[in-house]
């Protein structure tokens, strides 16, 4: 594992801002840290990073235990955590050169050469002599990845790397994260984006109020939540008979009475001038549908049911993020 984390914990007097985290990063993969505003992702990554010492668990980096090898292993770790700081009135390509010269493990020879190629992998090869202080937001953000990509790194880790990006510059550090990921390197990207976590990342965790409450492969995450049918017809009585008969809902006046029918409850209604729509569960995570879509159809049309519109939905990123955390994210910038 690139990273690896056993019951991991930091409080801060009585209150427990990271509780017992076990985190599983594997080599190679675009890992996505997600989690909504004070769950904890910083605090953890300061504590990957040797940045803050943890109150309780281990760390393991790059197979190294942290912060004991913190020496041999930092060099081989390339990071941008809460935001980059550079000197204003120096140009881009001077803050890179400077803080190039500050670590004891780069190679003064090949310095100009790193330094423009890593401005050159961001985009800022326009910029290079420009003074910071006169950088956007995106650009700034774009220079803290320059510093990061300086040397070859086993592992990367990003903290909101697309903060302050247009949708261009955004663009731009996805292809850029994909190809680290293809050259070897493991990129370990904490952000609330659920869109961009959905495009860029192979893996996730999901960070909820201090705990870990899930990690694996994306597609796992996904097929853990519900699978949905929506339907659209003018016989809604007729349709609700025949899904209650199915086990995908309640029977006909039970909904009302709170009672619980021999299948799922319906998830939502509403009325549309076409018919009416009907959304009921299908499957709910690990459990086998009760029946298969197709056989639901026939069914359908055998009852007479007029069916004007049909379709299966898995639950969405958002929904299953949501679900875990019981808080909103942001799907868009």
């Amino acid at each position: 594992m690139a990273i690896e984390t056993r019951g991991l914990s930091k409080h801060f007097g009585r209150q427990a801002a990271v509780d017992h985290v076990d985190l599983a990063v594997p080599h190679g993969t675009v890992f996505g840290f997600l989690g909504p505003n004070g769950s904890g992702k910083t605090t953890t990554i300061r504590m990957l990073l040797g940045l803050a010492a943890a109150s309780a668990g281990s760390v393991t980096l790059l197979g190294q235990e942290m912060p004991g090898r913190l020496h041999d292993v930092l060099p081989r770790v390339g990071a941008l955590v809460e935001g980059p700081a550079f000197y204003p009135f120096l140009s881009g390509a001077a803050n890179l050169h400077r803080l190039d010269a500050a670590s004891p493990h780069t190679v003064p020879a090949t310095r100009r050469r790193r330094v423009q190629r890593a401005l050159e992998r961001v985009g800022l090869e326009h910029a290079a002599g420009k003074r910071v202080h006169a950088y956007s937001l995106g650009m700034k953000q774009r220079l803290g990845i320059a510093n990061a990509l300086l040397s070859p790194r086993d592992l990367l880790v990003l903290d909101e790397p697309t903060n302050g990006l247009d949708p261009q510059g955004t663009r731009e550090v996805r292809n850029l994260v994909r190809s680290l990921a293809h050259e070897g390197t493991t990129v370990f990207v904490s952000s609330h984006l659920l869109a961009e976590v959905d495009q860029m990342c192979t893996h996730a965790a999901v960070m909820s109020v201090g705990k870990l409450v899930a990690q694996g492969p994306l597609a796992e995450l996904r097929q853990a939540g519900s699978t949905r049918l929506r339907l659209v017809t003018p016989d809604g009585g007729a349709a609700r008979q025949v899904l209650a008969r199915l086990g995908l809902m309640p029977e006909p006046g039970q909904a009302e009475s709170g009672q619980a029918g021999p299948g799922r409850a319906v998830t939502g209604q509403r009325a549309q001038p076409e018919g009416e729509t009907i959304v009921a569960e299908l499957e709910g995570g690990a459990q086998p549908p009760a029946v298969l879509p197709e056989d639901v159809v026939a069914h359908l049309v055998q009852a007479g049911v007029r069916v004007r519109g049909f379709a299966v939905e898995r639950e969405s990123l958002e929904d299953r993020f949501v679900a875990l955390t019981g808080e909103g994210f942001d799907v868009a910038q």
